[in-house]
């Protein structure tokens, strides 16, 4: 057996395995044995049956699975002996193994397409001007908040006419060209937020909606994200799209929140008994949560912002046309070259991001250990307890629960891909020069959105 690597340029190599019959013959003949033993063919005694008619049966197939197995383990050894970085897997070259004689032949060529990996180096001491915001915690904020939550803890009623906070429930009807009910058309019942409504002047005709009212209400106009539209008719977004009938809505309803007073039983529901003891003490522990989750979305811009700016220093380039056979070829499902050509911008973004981290990760030695998973995995299932209002179990038991989460490969591979984030966000923020900027929470979300 010989196998060679071929050089195409830096990101494409062509590796080539050539067999001769020595390589294989030994283990075909133990197989055609084997087959020997266990024939049953009328005529002949078992174990007796010709070597001649047994090859004539099951000889060649037997040659192409062994052949085969020989070169996946060859192919295998072969990359990881010479220490190749590859992106994807080998590529069989098709059209030339379609021409093989497997009938006459003994000597075999196979050629192989590889995506080799990108040689680059990542310097966390560059200047890349990155800001970290720090988002302020406003009055107000904390008072939306508190609003939000006594509503959350609130008790519902069902007036007789509308106002401008409450909600309305009731049917969409489709109707058909003469402005009558459809017949099999689409007939859904849903609520509708009346402060949602896009449009002002529709939203102001449903203040003082009454049971029993109707309007010529476009579901395209319940709220401006689509995915809540199409909740309103019972549809999926693609179906949504299509849809370019008129409907009526008949109110049934009105549904009104009556927000829970802001007192110690409120207290108590939200953080736990005793936890806070009074108004001014609610508002510091709302701050400090509204604080940690802003932090969050800090964070996750820093991130998205340090992704761009060093791959856009770094101008990483990949074996693209290899790459773009390669998911054709290994998709579970099949995938048309359209579809690739679609969604592989977004592929090779994601791609060159987990190259660079990987080099982050192996040049600054760092590790997730197992203990370590187990602890935050504690963490993660006390913080959840506590959310629900759950008393918090003993330690023990803890570590018990965390273990059997941790046994289902993908939540442990998501509690690895977490700590392995957390631990790189650490390293960013002690190694890259960032500048802190202070930001008001409408300010950050204008850049979120500006961004998008």
């Amino acid at each position: 057996m010989n196998i060679t690597k071929e050089k195409i340029d830096n990101l494409n190599a062509v590796i080539k395995v050539q067999l001769n019959q020595t390589d294989y013959q030994e283990k075909v003949d133990k197989v055609l044995k084997e087959h020997r033993n266990k024939a049953n063919i009328p005529g002949f005694r078992k174990g007796h049956v010709p070597m001649g008619m047994i090859k004539k049966m099951v000889g060649t197939n037997i040659i192409v699975d062994e052949i085969n197995k020989l070169l996946s383990e060859s192919l295998q050894k072969y990359i990881t002996d010479e220490k190749l970085d590859l992106l994807g897997s080998p590529l069989p070259k098709l059209e030339e193994q379609n021409k093989i004689d497997w009938e006459t032949q003994t000597d075999f060529e196979f050629k192989y397409e590889v995506g080799l990996a990108p040689q680059f180096d990542v310097d966390l001491d560059a200047k890349y001007n990155l800001e970290h915001y720090k988002i302020k915690v406003a009055d107000k904020d904390v008072q939306k908040y508190i609003s939000d939550v006594a509503k959350r803890y609130g008790k519902m009623s069902n007036p007789e006419v509308a106002q401008e906070d409450d909600m309305l429930f009731g049917k969409f009807e489709e109707l058909d060209g003469t402005g009558n009910i459809k017949e099999g058309g689409i007939s859904h019942s849903t609520v509708v937020i009346i402060k949602s409504v896009t449009d002002s002047n529709l939203q102001k005709s449903l203040i003082g909606a009454k049971a029993s009212d109707t309007f010529n209400l476009d579901p395209k106009k319940v709220s401006e994200y689509e995915s809540d539209q199409a909740a309103a008719l019972g549809v999926d977004v693609a179906t949504l799209k299509t849809i370019i009938s008129k409907f009526r809505y008949t109110v049934e309803k009105i549904n009104k929140i009556i927000p829970a007073e802001i007192n110690q039983e409120l207290f108590d529901k939200v953080y736990g008994k005793d936890v806070v003891k009074d108004e001014t003490e609610f508002k510091a522990k709302v701050a400090e949560e509204l604080g940690k989750g802003l932090s969050i979305d800090a964070d996750r811009k820093l991130k998205a912002d340090i992704q761009e700016k060093i791959l856009e220093k770094l101008k990483i380039e990949l074996p693209n046309e290899f790459l773009k056979r390669w998911i054709i070829a290994s998709n579970e499902k099949p995938i048309s070259k359209e579809q690739v050509e679609s969604e592989y911008k977004e592929y090779a973004k994601s791609l060159k991001w987990q190259l660079v981290e990987n080099k982050i990760i192996k040049a600054n030695d760092i590790k997730v250990l197992p203990d370590e998973v187990v602890d935050y995995t504690k963490g993660l299932l006390a913080q959840q307890m506590a959310g629900m209002g759950m008393p918090l179990n003993n330690d023990e038991e803890l570590t018990d629960t965390a273990k059997r989460v941790l046994q289902n490969e993908e939540e442990a591979r998501n509690i690895y891909m977490m700590m392995y984030d957390q631990k790189l966000m650490e390293l960013y923020k002690n190694s890259l020069k960032l500048k802190e900027k202070e930001i008001s929470y409408e300010d950050f979300m204008k850049l979120v959105y500006a961004k998008k």
